[in-house]
């Protein structure tokens, strides 16, 4: 069975982001998957100091904090989901905290032109993006994608990336709305009416993607 580790990075219980991680979850479930939930603004963690101790060390050097029972989960997870808003195009700042911890999992080199990371041991993990934004334009989480991309890269050749994003997502459980209630909310925003009929179909498209991505990354073998 597949060890699934879904964070979400999302303050709002009501949220978009917590609708498609919720979809995602569901499709694992069905696969008989058991996927454990962390919220990022609930957990207490200290900041990454920059100290360079988990170079020797092979783990954080900082204690006293929720890292020390993550460490192992994140180890011990063969999918690791990350499902957050994007605020000015880019993380909220308590799952930024989490990733900025990850530094522990790798040996840093200073080189004359950069730097090289070692991971204290290769990963061989799916790592899922779940992205939602009131931005329209997909591009406004680029930076988010490509910092993913650049730990999942450097974490091993072997992990594999799958992102998927939501655009116009701005008030709560909107993904989850039926066109007349987009319709009249869209009246309120001052957007055209005649967009609540595609972004219906788009959000049910987009909670049908994470519901089948959860059902796909949590089969055996």
């Amino acid at each position: 069975m597949k060890k699934i580790l879904a964070f979400n990075g999302s303050p709002r219980s009501a949220g978009n982001t917590t609708h498609l991680l919720r979809e995602f979850i569901r499709g694992a479930e069905e696969n008989s998957g058991v996927p454990e939930t962390c919220y990022s603004h609930r957990l207490s963690l200290e900041d990454c100091t920059g100290c360079l101790r988990c170079n020797v060390l092979k783990k954080c050097a900082v204690t006293g904090d929720d890292w020390s029972r993550l460490h192992n989960r994140i180890l011990e997870s063969d999918v690791l989901v990350f499902a957050t808003p994007i605020y000015f195009h880019h993380l909220p700042a308590s799952l930024k905290r989490v990733l900025d911890r990850f530094r522990s999992f790798a040996h840093v080199q200073i080189t004359e032109t950069g730097l090289i990371h070692t991971p204290h041991q290769p990963w061989n993990k799916d790592f899922v993006l779940i992205l939602t934004m009131g931005s329209p334009d997909a591009s406004d989480a680029q930076p988010v994608i490509d910092l993913f991309r650049y730990v999942s890269n450097i974490m091993g050749p072997e992990n594999r990336l799958h992102v998927i994003t939501g655009t116009r997502l701005a008030m709560v459980n909107q993904v989850v709305k039926t066109e007349e209630e987009l319709s009249d909310l869209y009246r309120k925003m001052k957007l055209p009416e005649y967009l609540a009929g595609e972004d219906f179909r788009r959000n049910r498209k987009l909670l049908d993607r994470c519901h089948a991505l959860g059902r796909k990354l949590s089969e055996s073998g």
